[in-house]
């Protein structure tokens, strides 16, 4: 299957880490040092999952090359939503007449979005669609609890649209070689390590070092998965795109891949943990400088816990 457009939404604010001296006693020194963070995005009270979705998908239209009525799957991918029923999926399809589409949303923490991918995947091998709508997209802030001192310091606000087709429609397109996917709630701390209970705290990351154990052990180990399953190796990659959730955690696979730095793309800098958005986020906003024949990596992992990979050729 072939990407053939993206587009993003970020919110223009930017929080500081000097934000949070006051309100939980973290210097902005001791933020960035452990996590790469200086900023992190936020939307409007007024924004949410389904306007920053739509912003995004405005934002791909100018580079798709076919009508978006064409479109037969439409999949929301959050963990965050603004509403459980009328989803971002449903109020897209509305919003552009896409009468014909299989629409839903799915969620699985933050690789989400490789999870949407991969059912895209499915429904393709099927014959049940051939032209797919993923929106992918966290408002953290509406959850985040800015006083507790191990994660409300973490997170950003992003939207991402991919339009995915079954077939090549231009020469432009990437080709998507290969996705691979696995639920990870039976391992160490699972389910008890990163929560979202909108009426017991927000989002809470109460086993932050487990997470990142786990995240150094399963985004490499899926990429090399991939890798070798299509014949490649990592000195084949020309980027290598992991969930922007700490900088420590980039720095801790690259030392164990022996791989240079300047392959690795992140935005965690400036827009932090944009949650199941992220690692399509930086896909999205580098895609101008992929190159014919670039191999990318994205990899994520997912509190509750879950983890997947994907590879792409430009």
């Amino acid at each position: 299957m072939f990407i053939n457009a993206t587009g993003v939404y970020v919110p223009q604010e930017r929080v500081h880490n000097d934000h949070f001296l006051e309100v939980n006693g973290l210097t902005s020194e001791w933020i960035e040092q452990r996590t790469g963070i200086i900023t992190r995005s936020k939307a409007k009270p007024e924004e949410n999952i389904t306007t920053m979705g739509l912003l995004s998908v405005q934002n791909a239209l100018h580079k798709l090359s076919y009508d978006i009525k064409e479109v037969d799957l439409i999949i929301s991918a959050s963990y965050s939503p603004y509403d459980t029923v009328a989803t971002a999926a449903h109020v897209a399809q509305r919003e552009h007449k896409i009468e014909k589409a299989k629409t839903f949303s799915i969620s699985s923490a933050c690789s989400s979005f490789l999870n949407a991918l991969e059912i895209v995947e499915g429904y393709f091998a099927m014959n049940k669609a051939s032209k797919a709508l993923i929106l992918s997209a966290d408002k953290n802030s509406a959850y985040s609890n800015e006083d507790d001192p191990k994660s409300g310091h973490l997170w950003g606000d992003a939207a991402a649209a991919f339009f995915i087709s079954k077939e090549r429609v231009t020469e432009k397109d990437q080709m998507v070689l290969d996705i691979f996917t696995e639920g990870l709630g039976h391992i160490s701390k699972g389910p008890d390590a990163v929560q979202l209970r909108p009426r017991d705290g927000g989002i809470m990351m109460p086993e932050g070092r487990d997470v990142f154990i786990q995240a150094c052990t399963y985004m490499p180990k899926n990429v090399l998965y991939l890798l070798e399953k299509n014949g490649y190796t990592f000195d084949d990659l020309s980027y290598f795109i992991g969930h922007q959730a700490n900088m420590r955690i980039m720095s801790n696979i690259a030392k164990q891949l022996d791989l240079p730095e300047e392959k690795f793309l992140h935005n965690i800098e400036e827009l932090g943990n944009t949650g199941s958005v992220s690692s399509a986020l930086v896909y999205a906003q580098n895609e101008h400088m992929f190159k014919k024949d670039d191999l990318v990596a994205i990899t994520v992992f997912g509190g509750g816990y879950s983890a997947g990979a994907c590879l792409i050729k430009c």
